[in-house]
């Protein structure tokens, strides 16, 4: 390994910005979406996303001479891509909510909708 890492990614800030929360992030935010247009729960997308990190830390194994099995990283790998895949979950969570059920819910905002007649 090159450089030593800091305490979230273990090369570079470079790799872990392009590998984890571009490439990885991307990932993930398509499977939250995904996960969310089929009407599917939390836990299973929590399980595909450990199966995405695992790929993403194979990436940083393979390119950038990152160690495959690390613990510390796997966590902070899933983490990040937990939270981007759970944002992209609730985004689009939110517009199916406010559009299959326009009388009844109200967007509130990106991530939320709360009851009530839609103001149009």
């Amino acid at each position: 390994m090159e450089g030593q890492g800091s305490m979230f990614w273990e090369v570079s800030f470079g790799e872990f910005l392009f590998v984890t929360v571009i490439l990885g992030g991307a990932g993930a935010w398509m499977t939250g979406r995904a996960f969310a247009r089929s009407w599917l729960d939390h836990g299973r997308l929590a399980g595909s996303i450990l199966l995405l990190t695992a790929a993403v830390r194979f990436i940083h194994f393979a390119l950038f001479s990152g160690s495959l099995i690390a613990p510390w990283y796997f966590v902070v790998d899933f983490v990040v891509l937990l939270a981007i895949g759970f944002l992209g979950m609730r985004v689009t969570r939110a517009g199916q909510m406010v559009s299959r059920y326009g009388f009844l819910y109200r967007r509130t905002g990106p991530i939320g909708w709360a009851r009530g007649a839609a103001q149009r």
